[in-house]
């Protein structure tokens, strides 16, 4: 336990680090997974709660007993209520996608780079098809067909992002699938899954790990971005995709609906990609 605390306090918060530790991040992705499961417990009132003598009220406005510390929205709803519980939204459409995207992409890299052969003809051409669409335009194309909606959204986005996983996992395997460990494993009866699962899975891990970090910023931005199309979760639920698309209709008189989501989209994402960063440089000695 000491080991693994000494190993995580030496990649985010190392001695020789110049400017800003990534600890910093860790802290603020932290902090916003914090707020999102706790929202009921954080948010002053309910994220769908109107106050029509309370629309489009500055920050610091108090109407009809309700303050508005970060301003409230075109239909008088508290905007900070709406972002924690849009933190919930955007926060468990990422982890979600990006667990879908992982398992599925890796078993199917993983199975290409062992059996080779036809499986992986067939696999890596799939792969390299789905790689030749831009994500977002396939994502669009896709949620159009199934719909908007909260679940819809989670597996357009596993469906669209698992290729990099794939195609990640299919390079490490092959790196790894000649091992000396691998053939005795093999040569001794055991069967591919097995070997899949105990010997090549645990040494791969370290770069799914990181690519899975920086997927998450990519999730985040992607249901935002089809959010603000109108293609994501549909209102009332509270989305900071959707917020943004509302606030461009009051940038003029409201400032604050489109600016307080953007800037709770641009710590994620910058956080995120921070960490995944530091754990890219951490996990492959060559690049320190």
């Amino acid at each position: 336990m000491m080991k693994l605390l000494k190993t995580l306090r030496e990649a985010f918060f190392p001695k020789s680090a110049k400017g800003i530790p990534v600890g910093v991040f860790v802290a603020i992705v932290a902090v916003l997974v914090l707020v999102a499961i706790l929202a009921p417990l954080l948010a002053p009132v309910g994220p769908n709660t109107q106050n029509l003598m309370g629309r489009l009220k500055p920050p610091g406005t108090v109407a009809r007993g309700t303050m508005f510390i970060l301003g409230s929205d075109e239909l008088g709803r508290d905007l900070l209520s709406r972002l924690i519980y849009g933190a919930r939204v955007s926060l468990s459409v990422a982890f979600l996608s990006v667990v879908l995207s992982g398992c599925l992409g890796t078993v199917l890299g993983m199975a290409a780079g062992y059996k080779r052969g036809w499986v992986e003809t067939i696999i890596m051409r799939v792969v390299d098809i789905f790689l030749s669409i831009p994500a977002i335009l396939l994502a669009i194309i896709t949620v159009a067909v199934l719909g908007p909606g909260f679940i819809n959204v989670i597996l357009v986005l596993a469906l669209t992002r698992w290729p990099r996983y794939a195609r990640v996992a299919y390079g490490q395997t092959l790196a790894v699938a000649n091992m000396p460990y691998v053939r005795l494993s093999k040569a001794m009866g055991a069967s591919w899954i097995r070997i899949l699962g105990l010997h090549i899975l645990p040494n791969i891990i370290a770069a799914l790990s990181v690519v899975a970090t920086l997927e998450f910023g990519l999730m985040v931005l992607f249901e935002a971005g089809l959010s603000f199309l109108g293609l994501g979760v549909q209102p009332p639920m509270a989305s900071w995709g959707a917020m943004l698309s509302v606030g461009r209709n009051y940038v003029s008189n409201a400032w604050w609906i489109a600016t307080f989501p953007g800037i709770c989209l641009f710590l994620l994402v910058l956080s995120v990609n921070l960490i995944g960063d530091r754990l890219s440089e951490y996990l492959n000695p060559k690049s320190r």
